[in-house]
Order: C-alpha cells, then sequence, then structure tokens
C-alpha cells in the first residue's frame, strides 16, 4: 500500500460525498413532484409517457397494486427482450450477422438484464448485435435501474406519511427515467466520447499490428451503454471483459469516472431519504454506514493484493509489486483494489481486474461485500430499501434491550413487519447456498469450475451470491453457457429481486397506513453515532452467520493452504 494510491482513494470518495447533497436534494424534488429546471422540456414528454400508460397511471397506489405495477412491468420487460435476442438474426443493425441466442443464454440474459443484474455468460462483441446492445440491454439498464428508484421511494413515503398509499409505480419509474438517469446518462456518455471511448454503428475496423499482422478490432456504441451500465448500478459491459477493455474504460480518469458515477446515485438516494422522511441527519447516519463497512472493504483488499502472492513468498519471489495478476497496469492495484470494492459493495459487476485472480483474501471480501445483502450502498433503490430492512431489524434489537416498542421515524416496528424483515434477509442464504450446494455436488454444476479444490468451490459460491445479489460480477474461471447455469441462475436472479422486493414493498404498505409518532424522551435516536454502530453491527453478524462456513470452505482454506505452501 502506497500514500499514493489512498490519496487517490480519498479523493475519489469525497468527490462521491460532495455530490451526495445536491444530487440528493434534486431526486427529492423530482419524486416529490417539485417543479425543477427540466419541466418545461420534459413535462410534456411525462405527461405523454403516463397517458400512454392508461387512466389510472397517476392514481395513488396501495403496496399491493404497487408491486402487481412492478411486476407486470418485469414480466413484459423479459418477454420482449427474450424475443429480441431469440430473433436476433433477422432484426436489423446487425453488421455481424450475429445469430439469435439460444434458448437457455436468451433466458439468462433476459432475466439478467431485466433484474438488474447483468451477469453474462457470453462475450458481447462476438454475440450481440447493435440492435441488442441499444433496444434490448441499454433500454432495460434504464428501465430496471429506474423500478429499484421506484420502489426506494415506495418505502420513503410509508416513513413521511400515513394515508396508506405509496405513490404510483408508473409515475415513479417514468420520473426516474426522464429527470434523473436520462440526463446524467447524456452527460457521462459524452464525457466518455471525450476520453476516447467509442460511440459508432460501425461494426468493426482493420489494424495492423507492430508485427505486421491484421487484426479486426471490434467496436459499437459503447460510451451510451457504459453510461448508463454504471449510473444504473447494471454493469453489463459491452465487451467481454467489461471495464477493463481499453474501450470501455481507456485511462485512469475515465476509471475514476466509472466510479464516481457508480457511486453518486446510489449514495445521494440514501440522502434523499432523509430529506424526504424530513430528517436529514438519518440520510446522513446512512451514508456513514456504507462508507465505514465499504472503506474498509476497500482497505482489506488493497492489503491483500499489496502483500502479494503467498505461494511466491515461498519460493523466494521478490513480490514487492504485490499481486498484479489479472490487473491492468493502467490503474494499478488502488484502484483495482477501490473499482473490486465498489463494484460488488454496490450491485453493478462491472468490473476492472478479474477477481477470480484476486489473491484468496481479496477474492474474499468482494464475495462478501455482495452476502451482506449489496447495501454499501447497494443498486440504485435496491440498496436504498435493503438498508431499511436492516434498520428495521436494528430497532427491534434495540428496543428488546430497552423493553420498549421499537420505532424507526416514528413508525411503531411491530411482529408483521419483523416477519416480512427477516423473510427478505433469509431470501439470499436460502437461494445463494441452496444452489451453491446443489451444484458443487453434481457433475452439472462441477463440470464447469476451471480450479478443483477450494478456489472451485468459490467459483460456484460467488455465481450464485452475484446472481441473488443481482451484482453481476463473477469469479470468471466458472464456465457458465450450459443450461445448468443458465437456467439456475437465472432462478437466483428472479428470486433475489423480486422474492425480496415483495415483502419489502408489504413493509411500506404496513408502515404507511401507521401515525407517526412524536419522539419523545424514550425514543431510540437512529441519527446518531450509536445507531451507525449498531446497524454497522447488525449488518456483519447476519452475514457472518449466514455465509462464514460456506467462505471458510472456499476462500479461507485456500489462503491457508498457499501460505502452508501447497496449491491446488
Amino acid at each position: 500500500m502506497t500514500l499514493s494510491g489512498w490519496l487517490q482513494i480519498f479523493i475519489l470518495l469525497i468527490i462521491v460525498l460532495l455530490l451526495a447533497k445536491p444530487l440528493g436534494l434534486y431526486m427529492a424534488r423530482v419524486f416529490s413532484g417539485e417543479r425543477t429546471w427540466l419541466d418545461p422540456v420534459l413535462g410534456p414528454l411525462e405527461r405523454g409517457l403516463l397517458a400512454l400508460a392508461g387512466p389510472g397511471a397517476g392514481r395513488e397506489q396501495g403496496w399491493l397494486a404497487y408491486a402487481w405495477s412492478v411486476l407486470w412491468f418485469a414480466v413484459s420487460g423479459f418477454l420482449a427482450l427474450y424475443a429480441l435476442l431469440r430473433l436476433q438474426g433477422l432484426l436489423p443493425l446487425n453488421p455481424q450477422g450475429f445469430a439469435g441466442l439460444a434458448p437457455d443464454l436468451a433466458f439468462n440474459t433476459a432475466v439478467s438484464f431485466v433484474t438488474n443484474t447483468n451477469w453474462q455468460n457470453y462475450a458481447g462483441e462476438t454475440t450481440l448485435s447493435h440492435f441488442s446492445q441499444m433496444a434490448g440491454l441499454t433500454v432495460q439498464n434504464f428501465l430496471s435501474a429506474a423500478t429499484g428508484m421506484a420502489v426506494a421511494m415506495a418505502v420513503t413515503r410509508a416513513f413521511s406519511g400515513s394515508s396508506g398509499v405509496v405513490g404510483n409505480f408508473w409515475v415513479d419509474m417514468t420520473r426516474a427515467t426522464l429527470y434523473i438517469l436520462m440526463p446524467l446518462a447524456i452527460l457521462v456518455a459524452l464525457a466518455f466520447i471525450a476520453m476516447g471511448v467509442p460511440q459508432t454503428l460501425e461494426a468493426s475496423f482493420a489494424a495492423t499490428t507492430l508485427e505486421g499482422v491484421q487484426q479486426t478490432i471490434a467496436t459499437g456504441p459503447v460510451a451510451s451503454q457504459e453510461a448508463i451500465k454504471q449510473l444504473g448500478t447494471n454493469g453489463g459491459g459491452f465487451f467481454n471483459v467489461n471495464a477493463a477493455h481499453p474501450f470501455e474504460n481507456p485511462t485512469a480518469f475515465s476509471n475514476a469516472l466509472n466510479i464516481v458515477a457508480m457511486l453518486s446515485v446510489s449514495l445521494a438516494l440514501m440522502y434523499s431519504f432523509g430529506q424526504m422522511v424530513g430528517n436529514r441527519r438519518q440520510g446522513w447516519a446512512l451514508i456513514a454506514v456504507t462508507l465505514v463497512l465499504l472503506c474498509a472493504g476497500i482497505g482489506a483488499i488493497y492489503w491483500a493484493e499489496t502483500a502479494g502472492n503467498p505461494l511466491l513468498h515461498a519460493v523466494g519471489v521478490d513480490a514487492a509489486q504485490g499481486n498484479m495478476e489479472g490487473k491492468e497496469v493502467r490503474f494499478g492495484q488502488a484502484m483495482s483494489a477501490l473499482y473490486a470494492a465498489v463494484t460488488t459493495g454496490l450491485s453493478n459487476g462491472g468490473v476492472n481486474a478479474m477477481h477470480a485472480a484476486l489473491t484468496p483474501l481479496g477474492g474474499l471480501v468482494p464475495m462478501l461485500l455482495i452476502q451482506l445483502g449489496e447495501v454499501l450502498p447497494g443498486g440504485v433503490g435496491s440498496g436504498l430499501y435493503g438498508m431499511i430492512v436492516f434498520a428495521i431489524l436494528a430497532v427491534f434489537v434495540a428496543g428488546l434491550m430497552v423493553g420498549r416498542t421499537p420505532e424507526l421515524l416514528g413508525k411503531k416496528i411491530e411482529a408483521r413487519e419483523m416477519k416480512l424483515a427477516m423473510l427478505a434477509i433469509l431470501i439470499l442464504p436460502l437461494t445463494i447456498l441452496g444452489f451453491t450446494a446443489i451444484s458443487a455436488v453434481m457433475p452439472l454444476g462441477t463440470g464447469s469450475i476451471l480450479s478443483p479444490g477450494p478456489h472451485g468451490l468459490s467459483e460456484i459460491l460467488y455465481a450464485y451470491s452475484s446472481a441473488a445479489g443481482n451484482n453481476g460480477s463473477a469469479f470468471a474461471g466458472l464456465s457458465g453457457n450450459t443450461p445448468w447455469y443458465n437456467t439456475t441462475l437465472g432462478m437466483a436472479m428472479l428470486i433475489g429481486r423480486f422474492a425480496y422486493l415483495v415483502p419489502v414493498l408489504a413493509i411500506a404498505g404496513s408502515l404507511a397506513s401507521k401515525p407517526r409518532i412524536p419522539p419523545s424522551s424514550g425514543t431510540f435516536p437512529t441519527d446518531r453515532p450509536l445507531f451507525v454502530g449498531l446497524l454497522i453491527g447488525i449488518i456483519l453478524i447476519m452475514g457472518g452467520l449466514q455465509f462464514f462456513p460456506a467462505l471458510a470452505l472456499g476462500p479461507l482454506a485456500e489462503h491457508f493452504a498457499m501460505i502452508s505452501g501447497q496449491s491446488f
């Protein structure tokens, strides 16, 4: 670890923090229906889109109607994207002449982008046409992110009102797309183009290498997809190696913009939450929880990678440069560590270094950040409502300690909310550990791993953690494009997104019907350092209880084997 490396990390995190308040205030105005500077331009478009959605598009919804709208929209998006991918060979803007995807791969890809997971069992530059990339994947990058933001706003309104309604999904989703994601994506895409990221409808061009060999270089509309990929915490890359590819991430400046774009919307939404519930300190408290755990993850990865490979130490190789396997020299270890922690603390899944090439402890941390619930700060919207679920659990524990009915922002947390919160929290471990256990003992599962032993288990565990957590990154050694993994990973994505989302909306509906109780001398304040520490402890304890045994058999076992001089 170096001072310059830490300075780079510190500067980028400060930039994100400085953006949190102005962007959070703007998003609060958007979702509160207040006038913004974009209204004269986008207002008519918004009204036109809502008119197309039908007469009930602007009507206030209870939680059940809101949930049905979310599910109906997701099913429609899945069917449209699945059909597009299957019929790719017959559709326009296909200069490479790519055929349609196989049924299982089309299913996996359609589910992946509709659930904001963006797991990719294919190489984009050799599999998908420009039309599939733009009309299929990029559209879902906007809509799946907007869906998460809409649900987060429904949960926010549950704390700010007592009318029993949580807003209207169609209005929230439309406003998130038009007023937040689209303007930001245009600005970021233009910045990427200025930094050298391609934006063209050309399929490829020929280049002559230094050895005099002709090489075909794939290209396409990369900058536009890269922008919303990061802002919407989608993560799906235009190219197979994602943000390690020089066309997706050419320079240190583009890498910095990637990281800022990834973090900005999710972190600002936490400030928006505080603004909309009338307690800005609450928003800062959630941001503090996020940054404490995220910085711990960054530090752990950075330390593990600069310490180097224990097997090289054992044979006397100078490890002064640390572990550079799988990393881009133009980014180095500090920016690779920061990117790995941010992309897994978020539900982004993009990578600028190969996670399978990290040291065992360096690879453990990204996996654990996903398994903690994707709340650090998680996906746009999904991270906020995931953090609220943990906050409900934290105030319940605090209530047990002092013998009072737990409250969160003036809303009593009772048996119904606790049952639904625990249901949501248990979704991830049941899905991740269940599918991992089955795949680890079946030839259909073990036949796809690259490395035997603990690392092979880590490949499987990481895959299902990434799918159920709607992250999308991978340990790379796993050959996931098989009927077994395409199907089961797709199922894990669906469960991780919607089996979690529905109980969260049910919690919102329950809280929205309750009156807001004024604070008293016995109220446990949830915007103070004590609550921040309690919430951090709850998140770590839940993650440790659920996943430590599996991590002990995978990356921890590999680490101890390596320091003892063994390899697998």
